[in-house]
C-alpha cells in the first residue's frame, strides 16, 4: 500500500501517519527526516541542500526530488509506505509518479486529504507552546502544562514560536491551499484522492482512514 497524506499545518497529519504505520506496518517517509539525514551524512544532495539552507533559502525541487528518489530506491519499501510532507506541488507530484511507475510499475494507491475548518486550524496551531529548554510541545487547550508557561519535563519556559502566531498561520494556510488545490486535481484525475473530515475527533479520523484503506 502506497499512501500520501495531505493536510494543512495543524491538520493532524503526523498523528494519523503514526497510527497508519502502527496498524499496517509500512514505512514512514518524511521529507524532513530525509533532508536531515542527507545533510548529516554529507551526501552530494545533502551538501547542495545545506548550501541553500545556510542562506535561508528554500531547497529547490530538483534537490528534494533527488533525495526522495534515492530513498525510494533503497529497497525496503515493498510492503508499502506513507509519504508525509511530500509532494508539495505539481512538479514534485509528477516526478513522484514517474519514479513509482519506474520502480514498482504502479503509482500511488490512495491520497488521504485531511480537510479541517480554518478556525479550528488556527486554534490548534496558535495554542501550541514550545519549551525553550528541551523542545517539548504543549497546547494551552488540548495538552496544557501543569503550571502555565512552565515545561513539565525540564522546568523550562514555554513560548509561542513566531510561525505559530495567528498572522503567520493564516499566511501559511493560504499558501498551503494554493498548492493543495493543484495536488487535489492531479490525484482526483487518477482516482486516488480520498477526502477525510479532519475536524472530527482524533479517533474518528483514524477510523475513517482505516475504512478507506481497508475498503
Amino acid at each position: 500500500m502506497k499512501i500520501i497524506i495531505l493536510g494543512p499545518p495543524g491538520g493532524g497529519k503526523g498523528t494519523q501517519a503514526k497510527r497508519i504505520i502502527d496498524k499496517y506496518g509500512i514505512a514512514h517517509i518524511s521529507t524532513g527526516d530525509i533532508l536531515r539525514r542527507a545533510v548529516k551524512n554529507q551526501t552530494e544532495l545533502g551538501r547542495k541542500a545545506q548550501s541553500y539552507m545556510d542562506r535561508g533559502a528554500l531547497v529547490p525541487d530538483e534537490v528534494v526530488i533527488g533525495m526522495v528518489n534515492e530513498r525510494m530506491a533503497e529497497g525496503d519499501l515493498n510492503d508499502g509506505f506513507i509519504l508525509d510532507g511530500y509532494p508539495r506541488n505539481l512538479n514534485q507530484a509528477e516526478a513522484l509518479s514517474e519514479t513509482l511507475n519506474s520502480l514498482y510499475g504502479k503509482d500511488i494507491d490512495v491520497v488521504l486529504d485531511l480537510s479541517v475548518e480554518p478556525d479550528l486550524l488556527v486554534a490548534r496551531v496558535t495554542g501550541r507552546r514550545t519549551c525553550v529548554g528541551c523542545g517539548a510541545m504543549f497546547h494551552v487547550e488540548y495538552s496544557p502544562s501543569k503550571m502555565e508557561g512552565v515545561c513539565d519535563k525540564c522546568g523550562g519556559t514555554l513560548t509561542q514560536r513566531d510561525d505559530d502566531k495567528e498572522e503567520t498561520v493564516l499566511k501559511r494556510l493560504e499558501v498551503y491551499e494554493e498548492q493543495a488545490n493543484t495536488l487535489r486535481f492531479y490525484y482526483s484525475t487518477m482516482g486516488a484522492l480520498r477526502m477525510v473530515n479532519g475536524s472530527q475527533g482524533v479517533d474518528d479520523i483514524t477510523q475513517t482512514i482505516f475504512e478507506i484503506i481497508d475498503g
